[in-house]
């Protein structure tokens, strides 16, 4: 089982644990009025003489209070598990592991995702590797048209949009390999704008970074008017280094920018 419901970190274990207290706060409304509608069916069935039929009932204070005091207290347990969930769960919120958080910027683009490490000035596409137990801290942008970015195993869809950035903070809690997507439709490509997220023990990782730093293409001015081409092929996946401040550049929309197809 993969998807929401097999979380592999705090924010999609809390994200789930939010998903089964609704669900059984509605179970107390839901399962009795099913009982009660197959008992009230069995009961005034026209084979059972002791149904009592009263044709002038019209009111009852206290079945009014009964039908109306539940779901109340259903919508306001709801409520209460949102608003404090909604604030504990807050994508910005940075998350307290005991270790130094690892910096990814995320830039959708059409159709694929670039993912540049700026402390380590590599980066790569559709390909995200980070270390395990240590906190993501992602400030993420759109060089085209609106997406969202959403790693369901580690929790909370945010979305990336052309000239703004937002920010999120997930965690890997163990070693395995977890399906990325783009969750919100962004023109022709985007069935097939997914990407990997490889979780890999901190030591794999900084082995993994020392190796890659220097070792292929520098993402340039250049490099990225080619990758931001619509399409999804790409003829490099992993670059040995980043040229300046790229992310901010392309926040500013001034790199490597092209027209924004229309949605098909």
């Amino acid at each position: 089982m993969t998807g929401v419901l097999d979380p592999q970190g705090p924010v999609a274990a809390a994200e789930r644990l939010i998903l089964l207290n609704a669900t059984g706060i509605m179970l107390v409304v839901v399962i009795p009025v099913i009982v009660l509608t197959l008992g009230f069916a069995w009961w005034y069935r026209a084979s059972n003489a002791r149904a009592r039929y009263r044709p002038e009932w019209s009111y009852s204070g206290s079945v009014e209070l009964v039908i109306w005091s539940i779901p109340a207290m259903v919508v306001i347990l709801l409520a209460g598990v949102g608003w404090i969930s909604s604030h504990a769960l807050d994508p910005a919120r940075k998350l307290d592991a005991g270790v130094a958080p690892l910096r990814i910027q995320v830039v959708s683009l059409d159709w694929k995702w670039l993912f540049i490490y700026p402390d380590q000035q590599i980066a790569t596409v559709n390909d995200l590797v980070v270390p395990t137990g240590t906190p993501l801290e992602f400030t993420l942008t759109s060089a085209s048209v609106m997406t969202a970015f959403f790693v369901p195993q580690l929790g909370s869809q945010i979305y990336t949009m052309p000239g703004m950035t937002s920010h999120l903070n997930l965690l890997a809690a163990r070693d395995g390999d977890y399906a990325g997507e783009a969750a919100h439709f962004s023109g022709d490509g985007f069935s097939n704008m997914n990407f990997v997220v490889h979780a890999v023990a901190p030591a794999d990782f900084q082995r993994w970074t020392t190796q890659l730093h220097g070792a292929g293409p520098t993402l340039d001015p250049a490099g990225f008017a080619v990758l931001a081409q619509a399409g999804t092929a790409v003829a490099t996946d992993r670059y040995g280094g980043v040229a300046g401040p790229m992310f901010d550049r392309i926040v500013r929309q001034t790199v490597g920018m092209v027209a924004m197809p229309e949605a098909q």
